[in-house]
């Protein structure tokens, strides 16, 4: 599928697939789309999740479709223009089995909306943002979630932590920017069992930046307010690539080590992190990778002092 993905870096700009279920209009980040597909037939698996509908094999791949109806508590229904959108993410091939695709839309991250409390709480949310489109609102769909409601291990590897032991307090305060509230309760868990006890938790790239504006505008050293940030790609207002690029174009914040911690880490999206000067970017789930690289980081850029 030819996307016209961006190629730019640090725009805040996306690429959204709009979708639909029934009446409603759904969207997904084309970076995380590989391809769309004609429904086709589906070998069902038994004693599957409920949401997943079977297999289906294009070409050599064998890959897992899921009803996304099902998965949000709609009707599940064959249309003649019923469509598998198949993704990568996480390091996995995934297809969802939906029932319109509508077009794709070039949108600014501050177009998109952070949903409130009431649709967004950590155990439920299925919604990581929502674009008013002329007539209509356009959900973007947390995917990450959807698939760790069938298999937990997906969204973190909390697994890792736990392999790790008993590991020595770190006070290294680090600044995080994370949209989902499932991961970054499930992120905040798990460093504070690896001895990061001194985390800033924010909810996109411009909570983040407001701090460390905020910050440096108190007059000292910036370091004396954080060590270290860590930021998903994908999120409402302003995107971790913005935030990268912001923080890469102030001279204060020269010394500052930047991690990009993302399902969307694949060969263009590591070019565009290398280009706007990152330290390291490590794919989710991999939160066992991200504390060693953490503890790595931290300790080259400040042991000298």
């Amino acid at each position: 599928m030819e996307t016209n993905i961006l190629l730019e870096s640090g725009t805040n700009e996306l690429e959204i697939l709009e979708f639909m279920i029934g009446n409603n209009h759904y969207g997904i980040n084309v970076a995380k789309v590989r391809e769309i597909l004609s429904y086709q037939p589906i070998t069902p698996v038994p004693n599957a999740h409920p949401f997943i509908e079977g297999l289906f094999m294009p070409r050599d791949d064998i890959i897992t479709v899921i009803d996304l109806a099902r998965a949000l508590s709609l009707p599940s229904v064959q249309n003649p223009t019923d469509m598998l959108i198949v993704t990568n993410f996480n390091n996995l091939n995934i297809a969802f089995h939906v029932h319109q695709v509508v077009g794709i839309h070039r949108v600014s991250w501050a177009e998109v909306n952070k949903p409130d409390r009431t649709v967004n709480s950590t155990e439920n949310s299925a919604s990581t943002g929502i674009l008013k489109f002329t007539d209509k609102l356009i959900i973007i769909l947390d995917f990450e979630k959807i698939v760790s409601d069938i298999s937990p291990e997906t969204s973190l590897k909390m697994s890792d932590i736990d392999k790790m032991g008993e590991r020595e307090r770190n006070d290294s305060k680090v600044l995080i920017a994370e949209d989902s509230p499932l991961l970054s309760k499930l992120i905040q868990d798990s460093l504070h069992k690896a001895g990061y006890t001194n985390l800033i938790m924010c909810n996109n790239g411009q909570e983040a930046w407001d701090k460390l504006v905020q910050w440096n505008n108190v007059g000292d050293d910036i370091y004396n307010h954080v060590k270290l940030v860590i930021t998903d790609i994908e999120m409402p207002l302003m995107d971790g690539h913005r935030l990268c690029k912001l923080i890469r174009d102030r001279h204060e914040f020269d010394k500052l080590p930047i991690m990009i911690f993302s399902s969307l880490i694949n060969d263009e999206m590591r070019r565009k992190g290398e280009s706007l000067g990152v330290n390291a970017q490590i794919t989710k789930p991999e939160i066992g990778k991200l504390v060693g690289v953490m503890d790595n980081l931290i300790k080259e850029t400040y042991d000298s002092e």
